[in-house]
C-alpha cells in the first residue's frame, strides 16, 4: 500500500491558494487593511489636539469607488525628465502624506483602484496657482511641491521657492 500523505498535503495547499486568489481578487487588500487609516487617524487625533479637519473628499468615498491623482507640472521651468520624475514623486508622497490623516477613505479607494496618476503639464506658476485655486474652491485635497533650488531649478532672489508641481485628488 502506498502512502499518499504529500499528495494530500500538496492538495489542501493547492486548494488553499486557490482560495486565497479568488477571495483577493474579489476584494483586494481591504480584508486587511481597511482599518488601517481609520486607526492612523484616531491616533493622530489623540496625539495633536491642533488636528485639521476631514477633507470634503472623505464623505465622496462612501458612494464612489474610483479615485486618480492628478500631478501638474510646469513646463516653463525647463526641468528634465529626472528632475520632472522627483518632483512627482515629491507631490504624490506629499498629498499621500495628508490623505493618510485628513481623508484615509478616499485614500484606501485610490489604493484599491491601482492607484492611478496622471501627470499634465501647465505653462506657468500663475496658471498653477489659479489651478490649485480652483481644486481647493471644489473642496478637493491638493499639494504644491516646494523645491529648494539646489539643483535644476535656480533658487529665487525673493523669499519665496519655486514651486515646480503639484497633485490634486480626483474621484472619477
Amino acid at each position: 500500500m502506498m502512502d499518499f500523505s504529500w499528495l494530500s498535503t500538496i492538495l489542501v495547499g493547492a486548494g488553499c491558494l486557490a482560495l486565497g486568489y479568488c477571495i483577493g481578487k474579489r476584494r483586494p487588500a481591504c480584508l486587511f487593511f481597511s482599518s488601517r487609516g481609520a486607526k492612523d487617524t484616531t491616533i493622530s487625533k489623540a496625539n495633536n489636539k491642533n488636528t485639521k479637519e476631514p477633507f470634503e473628499i472623505e464623505k465622496l468615498a462612501d458612494i464612489l469607488e474610483d479615485f486618480k491623482m492628478v500631478l501638474v507640472v510646469r513646463n516653463d521651468l525647463k526641468m528634465g525628465k529626472g528632475k520632472i520624475a522627483a518632483q512627482c514623486s515629491h507631490a504624490t508622497l506629499g498629498l499621500y502624506k495628508k490623505l493618510l490623516h485628513r481623508a484615509p477613505k478616499a485614500l484606501d479607494r485610490w489604493e484599491m483602484c491601482a492607484q492611478p496618476k496622471v501627470v499634465v503639464k501647465i505653462e506657468s506658476e500663475e496658471d498653477m496657482l489659479v489651478l490649485q485655486e480652483r481644486a481647493k474652491s471644489l473642496s478637493l485635497p491638493t499639494h504644491i511641491t516646494i523645491d529648494a533650488g539646489r539643483t535644476q531649478i535656480a533658487p529665487r532672489l525673493s523669499t519665496l521657492p519655486s514651486l515646480p508641481s503639484f497633485s490634486i485628488l480626483l474621484p472619477l
